[in-house]
Protein backbone atom coordinates (compact mmCIF):
# COMPACT_ATOMS: atom_id res chain seq x y z
CA UNK A 1 0.00 0.00 0.00
CA UNK A 2 1.45 3.37 -0.84
CA UNK A 3 0.31 6.22 1.52
CA UNK A 4 2.33 8.98 -0.21
CA UNK A 5 3.84 12.27 1.40
CA UNK A 6 4.59 11.68 5.55
CA UNK A 7 4.90 14.42 7.67
CA UNK A 8 4.16 14.64 11.17
CA UNK A 9 1.18 18.05 12.30
CA UNK A 10 2.12 19.60 15.12
CA UNK A 11 -0.58 21.24 17.08
CA UNK A 12 1.19 24.60 18.26
CA UNK A 13 0.43 27.16 20.69
CA UNK A 14 2.14 30.34 19.01
CA UNK A 15 2.28 29.79 15.11
CA UNK A 16 5.22 32.27 14.58
CA UNK A 17 7.50 31.12 17.16
CA UNK A 18 7.36 27.78 16.51
CA UNK A 19 8.03 28.91 12.74
CA UNK A 20 11.14 30.40 14.02
CA UNK A 21 12.18 28.01 16.28
CA UNK A 22 11.91 25.55 12.92
CA UNK A 23 14.07 28.24 10.82
CA UNK A 24 16.52 27.50 13.93
CA UNK A 25 16.42 23.75 13.05
CA UNK A 26 17.05 24.21 9.01
CA UNK A 27 13.20 24.18 7.97
CA UNK A 28 12.25 26.72 5.40
CA UNK A 29 8.97 27.59 5.04
CA UNK A 30 7.38 24.98 2.12
CA UNK A 31 3.22 26.03 2.18
CA UNK A 32 0.58 26.90 4.41
CA UNK A 33 -1.54 30.18 4.98
CA UNK A 34 -0.34 32.22 8.69
CA UNK A 35 -3.57 33.94 8.07
CA UNK A 36 -5.33 30.53 8.14
CA UNK A 37 -3.14 29.24 11.31
CA UNK A 38 -0.90 27.00 9.58
CA UNK A 39 2.73 26.73 8.25
CA UNK A 40 3.88 23.73 6.28
CA UNK A 41 8.17 23.58 6.62
CA UNK A 42 10.33 21.62 5.12
CA UNK A 43 14.30 20.62 5.67
CA UNK A 44 15.56 17.84 2.90
CA UNK A 45 13.03 15.73 2.21
CA UNK A 46 11.37 15.99 6.01
CA UNK A 47 7.91 17.97 6.19
CA UNK A 48 6.30 19.43 9.07
CA UNK A 49 3.26 20.95 9.55
CA UNK A 50 2.43 23.73 12.18
CA UNK A 51 -1.22 23.98 12.82
CA UNK A 52 -2.15 26.77 15.38
CA UNK A 53 -5.83 25.66 16.99
CA UNK A 54 -6.58 23.63 14.29
CA UNK A 55 -6.72 20.36 16.41
CA UNK A 56 -5.48 18.96 19.78
CA UNK A 57 -2.24 16.88 19.65
CA UNK A 58 -0.27 15.56 17.13
CA UNK A 59 -0.33 13.46 14.06
CA UNK A 60 1.20 11.55 11.57
CA UNK A 61 0.19 12.27 8.27
CA UNK A 62 0.04 10.87 4.74
CA UNK A 63 -0.95 12.24 1.52
CA UNK A 64 -1.98 9.56 -0.76
CA UNK A 65 -1.21 10.92 -4.76
CA UNK A 66 1.73 13.39 -3.56
CA UNK A 67 5.12 12.99 -3.03
CA UNK A 68 7.53 14.52 -0.57
CA UNK A 69 7.55 17.45 -2.32
CA UNK A 70 4.04 18.07 -2.88
CA UNK A 71 3.66 17.05 -6.91
CA UNK A 72 1.61 14.54 -7.79
CA UNK A 73 2.57 10.99 -8.16
CA UNK A 74 0.39 8.60 -10.90
CA UNK A 75 -0.24 4.99 -9.87
CA UNK A 76 -1.51 5.40 -6.17
CA UNK A 77 -3.26 4.00 -3.71
CA UNK A 78 -6.69 6.01 -3.88
CA UNK A 79 -7.99 7.11 0.32
CA UNK A 80 -10.82 5.15 -0.12
CA UNK A 81 -9.13 2.42 -0.75
CA UNK A 82 -6.59 2.59 2.14
CA UNK A 83 -9.77 3.51 4.15
CA UNK A 84 -11.33 0.28 2.89
CA UNK A 85 -8.42 -1.70 3.69
CA UNK A 86 -7.46 -0.58 7.10
CA UNK A 87 -11.56 -0.98 8.24
CA UNK A 88 -11.31 -4.73 6.54
CA UNK A 89 -8.64 -6.11 9.04
CA UNK A 90 -10.63 -4.43 11.71
CA UNK A 91 -9.53 -1.35 11.93
CA UNK A 92 -11.78 1.77 13.01
CA UNK A 93 -11.82 5.02 11.06
CA UNK A 94 -12.96 8.67 11.89
CA UNK A 95 -14.01 11.65 11.11
CA UNK A 96 -14.12 10.99 7.59
CA UNK A 97 -14.58 13.92 4.66
CA UNK A 98 -15.02 14.03 1.07
CA UNK A 99 -17.05 11.77 -1.09
CA UNK A 100 -16.64 9.13 -4.29
CA UNK A 101 -13.63 10.54 -5.70
CA UNK A 102 -11.22 13.34 -5.50
CA UNK A 103 -9.88 15.15 -2.15
CA UNK A 104 -11.07 12.88 0.82
CA UNK A 105 -9.55 11.81 4.17
CA UNK A 106 -10.34 9.80 7.40
CA UNK A 107 -8.17 9.49 10.44
CA UNK A 108 -7.62 6.28 12.41
CA UNK A 109 -5.74 5.58 15.61
CA UNK A 110 -2.86 3.28 16.18
CA UNK A 111 -2.40 0.40 19.07
CA UNK A 112 -1.01 3.25 21.39
CA UNK A 113 -3.64 6.08 20.62
CA UNK A 114 -1.77 7.79 18.26
CA UNK A 115 -3.86 9.65 15.53
CA UNK A 116 -2.96 9.28 11.91
CA UNK A 117 -4.47 11.72 9.01
CA UNK A 118 -4.81 10.18 5.87
CA UNK A 119 -5.82 13.15 3.70
CA UNK A 120 -5.79 12.78 0.24
CA UNK A 121 -5.52 16.55 -1.51
CA UNK A 122 -6.31 15.46 -5.33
Amino acid sequence: MQLGAFSISLSVKDLEASRAFYKDLGFEDFGGAAEHGYAIMKNGETLIGLFQGMFEGNLLTFNPGWDQSAQNVDAFDDVRAIKAHLQAKGHAVSQEQGGDEGPASFVVIDPDGNPILIDQHR
